[in-house]
């Protein structure tokens, strides 16, 4: 059985993590291990004795149980519990390359103090997780979100095609019966033999998809004057053809020189989006089902 992790603090963003992790483990078979990560490194972790922590684990665990068991008997997927503790990141990346993680599904803000001095889905830690993983880490943003997948949106860059991320949306858009938009960016100024090269790249990786036997699409759009990244463009597009269900992106140049570097127009995709973003880590891979990334 393929596996999710899902990093989970009982906050409201990490809910809406563990929901469509649901909906992509009905799809793709799988059953979802649920983590909470006692950080020991935090700031409020000294302030408690070793018995009032022993206590706190101990009641955690009871109620994520009891979560785990709740969803389970709504939704019919397995799901497993596990408390650890550690460095957020650390151990996230960890237990997902013990369990040979398909996906990892986190939130990426939260809204209450953690009094007990658990897990938070800041920035930090979900940047530092998405450049370590294995797998593609999907990152939920966003308060409300479609029960599936209608539309993949699949951002392409001149001379940086990546068959690793065409790949994963090809693949994608089969498991949950979805389309593939793929789309290019150009600043305004940008001379008409750019704009002729992004349009053929666009319509090659679109013939791409279309021969796999996906339906597909492609757009190529000016960025606004004014913006210093494509993200905006991005984004409203997405917004104003309102069937995006997931924005498929590379964290880097496949050339990097540094290899745990996540590019700023990837970074502010990431932490604006509020659509679904599954982030793939440019490196040879071979995921746990057998297919090269």
């Amino acid at each position: 059985m393929n596996n999710i992790l899902v990093p989970y603090d009982f906050d409201p963003q990490s809910d809406l993590a563990f929901e469509q992790a649901i909906h992509l483990a009905r799809h793709t078979h799988s059953g979802i291990t649920l983590l909470y990560v006692h950080e020991t490194h935090g700031i409020l972790s000294g302030l408690f004795s070793s018995e009032q922590r022993e206590e706190m684990l101990e009641r955690i665990s009871d109620q994520m149980d009891a979560v785990a068991a709740k969803m389970s008997f709504r939704s019919g997927i397995d799901i497993n519990v596990r408390l650890e503790t550690g460095r957020i990141y650390t151990v996230i990346v960890d237990v997902a390359s013990e369990m040979q993680a398909e996906f990892i599904v986190m939130g990426t803000r939260s809204f209450e103090p953690e009094p007990a001095g658990g897990i938070r889905m800041a920035g930090a830690n979900a940047s530092r997780v998405i450049r370590s993983a294995r797998c593609p880490v999907i990152t939920i943003g966003g308060k409300t979100h479609y029960d599936g997948c209608r539309t993949i949106l699949l951002p392409v860059e001149l001379n940086r095609e990546s068959t690793q991320k065409i790949k994963w949306a090809i693949r994608l858009a089969a498991i949950y019966g979805a389309r593939v938009r793929v789309v290019a960016t150009h600043e305004p100024d940008k001379s008409g033999r750019i704009k002729e090269r992004l349009a053929k790249q666009v319509s090659a990786v679109r013939d791409q998809i279309s021969k796999a036997g996906i339906p597909g699409e492609a757009d190529l759009l000016e960025v606004r004057q004014g913006e210093k990244t494509a993200v905006p463009t991005l984004l409203d597009y997405a917004e104003k053809k309102g069937d995006v269900d997931l924005i498929v992106i590379m964290t880097q140049q496949e050339s990097a020189i540094v290899e745990f570097f996540i590019d700023s127009m990837a970074q502010e995709m990431i932490r604006r989006s509020e659509i679904p973003v599954m982030s793939v880590v440019p490196k040879e891979i071979v995921s746990p089902s057998g297919m090269e990334s």
